[in-house]
C-alpha cells in the first residue's frame, strides 16, 4: 500500500512528514503576518491601522476555528481508515468535510457583513480603530470559502502521505500574497484594504489547487458527489473528534476578545497594537512545534488504526522530546531580542519601548507548551476526544480567560500578559500527565 506508515523507522518518518508541514505553516503564516508588517510600516497610521487589524483578529481566529473543527475531527479519521485498508469509508469521510465547509463558510460569511459593526466594537474596537478593523474586514470576508476550504482540506493531503502537495497548498497562496502586497498597499494606494485584496486573491488561488488535487479521477481519495450529501454518522464522528481543535480556538477567539477589552481599559490602542505584534511573535515561534504535533497525528493514527502500538509509543515520545528541546531554544531567543523582534512589525518609538517588556512577561514558560501539543495532538490521533476537549477547555476557558480579566485588577496592565504563562505551566503539565498515564502507559508494547 502507497504510504505504508507501519514500516520504517517511525522517527524519519514523522520528520519526512513534519518537514514539509513546517515549511507549509510558516509559509501560511504570511497570509496574514506579510500584511501586518506592511501595515505596520504604513507612514503616520502604521500603529493604529496595526491595532485595526488587531481588533479583526478575534473574527478571523473564529473563522478558523470552524476549519479546525472539520479538519482536526476528519483528518485523524481519514487517516485509521486508510490504515484500516477502508477506502470508501475514508472517500465518505473526506466528501462530509468537504459539505461541512462548503455550507459553513457561506453562513459565516452573511453572518459576519450583517453583525459586522455590533461585533467589532465588541471585540475592543475605538472610534478610531473601528475605521480600519472595518476597511480590513469587509475585503476579508469574501475569501471565507477560499480560506477554510484550502485549509481544511489539506490535513488529508498530508495524511496520504503527500507532505509535498500539502506545502505546495500554502506556498503557491503565500508567495502571492508576499507579490501582491506592496503591489496593492503602496503602488495602488489601497493601504490595509490592498492588504486584504492579496490576502483573498492569493487564498482563491490555493482553493484552486486543492479543489484540483480532489478532484481528479485518477487518485484513490478525491470528492465524490454521491458522498456529498450530509450523513449524520460520518457528521457526528467528525464533529465529535474536532471539537477540542475547535475549542482551542474558539476560546482562543474569546481570550483575544477579553484581552482587546482589558487592554483597551487599562492601556488603551497603544496596548492593543502591543498585542497585536505579541500574537505575531507567537504565532511564528509556535510554528515548529505545532508542525510537530501535525506530523505525528497521521503517523500515529495510522499505526494505531494497524494496531502498532509499539511505534504509536515512539511517536509519542519523540513528539515530547523535540517539543521541549525547541521551545526552550525559543523563549531563549526572545528574552535575549525581544526589541529586534517587535521591530520586525513597526518602526513605532512607543510601542518600541513598551512593548519589549510585555513581550518577556507573555514568554515566560514557553517550554511547557511543548506538553500541550504533545498531550492534545496524541489525544486526537488516537480519538479520544473527551480528553482533548476537557484540556483544551482547562488552558483557556478555565485558567486563560479567569486570569486576564483577575490579574489586571492587582496588578496593571502586566496582568493581561502574566496570564498566558500561568495557562502554559498548569494546563500544559495537566494535559501530558494525563495523557501519558491514562493513554501512553495503557498501551500494550
Amino acid at each position: 500500500m502507497q504510504n505504508d506508515f507501519s514500516k520504517g523507522k517511525v522517527s524519519k518518518i514523522i520528520l519526512i512528514q513534519t518537514i514539509p508541514l513546517l515549511f507549509a505553516q510558516l509559509i501560511q503564516l504570511l497570509y496574514n503576518v506579510i500584511d501586518r508588517i506592511y501595515i505596520g510600516h504604513l507612514p503616520e497610521i502604521g500603529s493604529m491601522a496595526l491595532t485595526g487589524i488587531g481588533i479583526v483578529f478575534p473574527l478571523t481566529t473564529l473563522i478558523g476555528a470552524f476549519t479546525q473543527l472539520y479538519s482536526s475531527g476528519a483528518t485523524p479519521l481519514f487517516s485509521m481508515a486508510r490504515g484500516e485498508k477502508n477506502d470508501e469509508k475514508a472517500n465518505h469521510i473526506l466528501s462530509q468535510c468537504t459539505t461541512l465547509i462548503v455550507m459553513t463558510s457561506i453562513l459565516l460569511m452573511i453572518l459576519c457583513y450583517i453583525f459586522k459593526k455590533p461585533i467589532l466594537y465588541a471585540f475592543g474596537a475605538s472610534d478610531e480603530s473601528y475605521y480600519y478593523a472595518n476597511q480590513y474586514l469587509n475585503i476579508y470576508l469574501l475569501g471565507t470559502l477560499f480560506s477554510m476550504f484550502s485549509t481544511g482540506l489539506n490535513g488529508m493531503i498530508n495524511a496520504q502521505g503527500y507532505p509535498k502537495i500539502g506545502m505546495y497548498t500554502i506556498l503557491i497562496g503565500a508567495i502571492l500574497n508576499i507579490l501582491l502586497d506592496p503591489i496593492f498597499i503602496f503602488l495602488f494606494h489601497m493601504g490595509i484594504q490592498g492588504a486584504a485584496f492579496a490576502t483573498v486573491i492569493s487564498q482563491f488561488i490555493s482553493f484552486l489547487w486543492v479543489l484540483y488535487f480532489f478532484m481528479d479521477s485518477k487518485k484513490t481519495y478525491r470528492i465524490q458527489r454521491k458522498y456529498l450529501k450530509p450523513q449524520w454518522f460520518y457528521i457526528k464522528k467528525i464533529l465529535s473528534l474536532g471539537l477540542s481543535g475547535f475549542i482551542v480556538m474558539a476560546t482562543n477567539c474569546s481570550v483575544q476578545i477579553i484581552c482587546n477589552q482589558t487592554l483597551t481599559l487599562y492601556g488603551g490602542d497603544l496596548y492593543v497594537g502591543i498585542m497585536t505584534i505579541i500574537n505575531s511573535v507567537r504565532e511564528i515561534l509556535s510554528v515548529p512545534v505545532q508542525a510537530l504535533g501535525s506530523g505525528c497525528q497521521p503517523v500515529n493514527g495510522y499505526n494505531y488504526g494497524a494496531k502498532q502500538y509499539k511505534r504509536v509509543k515512539e511517536g509519542i515520545r519523540f513528539n515530547v522530546k523535540v517539543g521541549i528541546i525547541y521551545t526552550f531554544i525559543a523563549w531563549i531567543l526572545v528574552i535575549t531580542f525581544p526589541k529586534l523582534l517587535m521591530s520586525i512589525f513597526t518602526t513605532d518609538e512607543t510601542i518600541l519601548s513598551y512593548g519589549p517588556r510585555s513581550l518577556n512577561i507573555y514568554f515566560i514558560g514557553f517550554c511547557f507548551m511543548a506538553f500541550q501539543f504533545c498531550g492534545q495532538s496524541t489525544f486526537q490521533a488516537l480519538g479520544c476526544a473527551k480528553r482533548a476537549i476537557f484540556f483544551s477547555l482547562l488552558r483557556k476557558a478555565i485558567i486563560v480567560i479567569p486570569l486576564t480579566i483577575y490579574l489586571p485588577t492587582i496588578m496593571g496592565i502586566d496582568g493581561v500578559f502574566w496570564a498566558e504563562p500561568v495557562s502554559n505551566l498548569i494546563g500544559g503539565l495537566a494535559c501530558f500527565i494525563t495523557m501519558y498515564f491514562s493513554l501512553y502507559k495503557k498501551l500494550p508494547e
